[in-house]
């Protein structure tokens, strides 16, 4: 760094000029053009690309996309005004954005909507993706929280079903969530804080605990959520 002098510290500092204020508020505001009010556009008078999603449909779902076609195509095309096909060369639901779409953020709920149908919900459970916002589908696999192999992994999955689905049941209702336990995969749909409160009563019963530790446990905790 440069050094200093006596003599430049003594300088009396210099004020700067500054711009007067006027009565009316700073210089040159009332020269100030009007804040222009622009009405919402759609995606295509936007100027925006046709988007498009693609969802791999897995062998085993090839069946009940057949069945269920009707229920996924018209709430899509009616309410959504998007476009959906199935492209049997690639074995995959393709959805396009129209003219008529009236924004680009419904094609991603549309492709979530096809998704977690194909992941194992019902219709009437995944429909709802598309009707809220807050909602979500996590998945996780068994090896991810404890490594079981052989006859330990099917008692780990027959304690997250439950006799006749007893326990399946229970964790949904008390967490206003959706389970779908395929093998070893997990799928939950439901509120971001509604699954973090599933997932926790599944990872129990997948360490050992037994089923009527964990319902106790949901329902100190479903009580707490309900009061806040």
């Amino acid at each position: 760094m440069p050094k200093v002098s006596r003599k430049d510290d003594k300088v009396p500092l210099q004020e700067v000029p500054m711009a007067m204020d006027t009565e009316a508020g700073f210089e040159g505001a009332e020269s100030l053009p009007a804040k222009p009010a622009f009405a919402p556009v759609s995606a295509q008078e936007g100027g925006q690309k046709v988007e498009f999603r693609r969802v791999p449909v897995p062998q085993h779902r090839m069946t009940p996309l057949k069945t269920h076609w009707m229920e996924l195509y018209s709430p899509i095309t009616d309410n959504l005004k998007l476009d959906m096909r199935m492209n049997l060369k690639t074995k995959k639901v393709e959805i396009k954005t129209t003219p008529q779409t009236p924004n680009s953020d419904v094609l991603q709920k549309a492709a979530d909507f096809v998704h977690a149908f194909l992941l194992g919900f019902e219709v009437r459970d995944a429909i709802a993706l598309l009707r809220l916002d807050d909602l979500y589908v996590e998945c996780f696999e068994v090896k991810d929280v404890k490594t079981l192999r052989g006859e330990h992994m099917a008692r780990c999955i027959g304690r997250l079903a439950g006799k006749s689905g007893k326990t399946k049941f229970t964790i949904e209702n008390a967490t206003r969530t959706r389970l779908v336990i395929a093998d070893q995969r997990i799928h939950i749909l439901g509120s971001f804080q509604n699954i973090r409160v599933a997932r926790d009563a599944l990872c129990a019963l997948i360490m050992g605990s037994p089923p009527g530790k964990v319902y106790s446990r949901l329902r100190n905790v479903c009580a707490r959520l309900n009061d806040s």
